[in-house]
């Protein structure tokens, strides 16, 4: 089973695809989100977000998890 994640900043999309996992930094500690996690809506803090292991720099951000549905946005990339 796969995420359906789409990642946008104010300029374009960073990236958009079927992944495995996403890993994100919370303002209450890193979090791990996989196929079937509870619906969610968060703020992102500065740090390192993984897609599938790979790395992506961000600032702060909000991510929303709905059914294997994964939308993150952030300030900048």
């Amino acid at each position: 089973m796969f995420l359906d994640v789409s990642i946008f900043n104010p300029q374009n999309i960073v990236f958009k695809g079927k992944v495995k996992s996403i890993v994100v930094p919370g303002e209450q500690g890193v979090f791990e989100v996989g196929p079937f996690h509870k619906r969610i809506l968060s703020r992102l803090i500065s740090g390192k977000l993984l897609i599938d292991g790979e790395g992506l720099l961000i600032r702060r951000g909000i991510i929303r998890v709905d059914q294997n549905k994964v939308t993150v946005i952030i300030e900048e990339a």
